[in-house]
């Protein structure tokens, strides 16, 4: 508008004035709109980097190694962007052993995440306050249940009832790994882990519970107590979104396939073997996940009586011969 009132030549009407008024027209518009893109640009960042560390809080990555044990632990959320789903893993030391919780809030995304938030919280504290297993895991249910039933905190979330629906459950392995190597499961509705040595197999010992928040828990808990987790041994938990991935064809991603060939190739470090776990599974969906993964690796390093170690790698450390505990 400035240009049309206060320059004579855009008073005039020939070819070059139209011309010389459309790169004028051309290098404002262009100017504006570099300049909106650029500011969105910056808050755009400053959003991600907030949101990453908030998720990052929430879901803490896992020290590479914890009592003798070595770990590893990812998550491919499926919500494109996301650090976080509807997944969530943890692993502590505590008096009573090194725990280890992984989970699955029913649903996938940021929608999950409250029950998340719910059920880790209640785990870091409480992993360290109940002597057994079956006490942590109604601490657990308790606190789900707690979410469950919140009231809305704002008006505008009248309509949206409770913190959470009352059809969201959490499907919760909870293990125990103690120092003799001892290792105590307790599963509510959870996908088996595998124990890797020479191969692959699952470790599965009985029926599992329901998951939490679908039904009370019972009045007995059966807490079951797996074969020694030998040093040199490892344990593979997983999710569901891993063994129900599918690629273009429907075909499931072969996870127990993929961890015996990977279970061939020893010694291999818990971080080696979740990135091969996590590349097979990219190569097989494409890239793209219809529900959140999460894979957690649990090595024993131990060193048993009379036995030395010997450096595989600078950080890293394996025993020359398992030692012979009876399984």
């Amino acid at each position: 508008m400035t240009w049309k009132l206060t320059c004579p030549l855009a008073r005039q009407d020939d070819m070059a004035t139209r011309i010389a008024t459309s790169a004028v027209f051309f290098a404002v518009g262009t100017g504006l709109v570099v300049g909106i893109c650029r500011g969105l640009r910056r808050e755009l960042r400053q959003i991600e980097a907030i949101a990453q560390a908030a998720q990052r809080v929430l879901l803490r990555p896992l020290p590479p190694r914890l009592d003798g044990l070595a770990l590893a632990g990812t998550q491919l959320p499926a919500v494109r962007g996301a650090v976080v789903g509807g997944d969530l893993y943890e692993v502590v030391s505590t008096p009573y052993g090194v725990r280890v919780i992984i989970g699955d809030v029913r649903g996938h995304g940021l929608a999950a995440l409250g029950a998340v938030a719910a059920v880790l919280g209640s785990f870091r504290e409480a992993a360290y306050e109940e002597p057994g297993l079956g006490g942590l895991l109604r601490r657990l249910d308790r606190a789900l249940q707690r979410y469950l039933g919140e009231p809305p905190r704002d008006e505008g979330a009248q309509q949206a009832g409770p913190g959470g629906s009352a059809e969201d459950f959490v499907t919760v392995l909870l293990l125990d790994i103690h120092r003799n190597g001892d290792v105590l499961v307790l599963n509510c509705g959870h996908p088996w882990p595998y124990r890797i040595g020479h191969d692959a197999e699952p470790l599965a010992t009985g029926v599992p519970l329901p998951p939490l928040g679908a039904f009370p828990l019972p009045d007995t808990l059966p807490v079951r107590r797996c074969d020694r987790l030998l040093p040199g041994e490892a344990l593979f938990l997983h999710t569901d979104g891993a063994a129900e991935a599918r690629d273009a064809g429907g075909r499931f991603f072969p996870l127990e396939e993929v961890l015996g060939r990977a279970a061939g190739r020893v010694p291999r470090s818990p971080a080696a073997l979740v990135e091969e776990v996590r590349a097979a599974l990219l190569a097989h969906t494409d890239g793209h996940l219809d529900d959140d993964v999460a894979f957690v690796v649990v090595r024993n390093d131990r060193v048993p009586a009379g036995r030395v170690l010997v450096p595989a790698q600078p950080g890293t450390a394996r025993p020359v011969r398992p030692a012979p505990f009876p399984r």
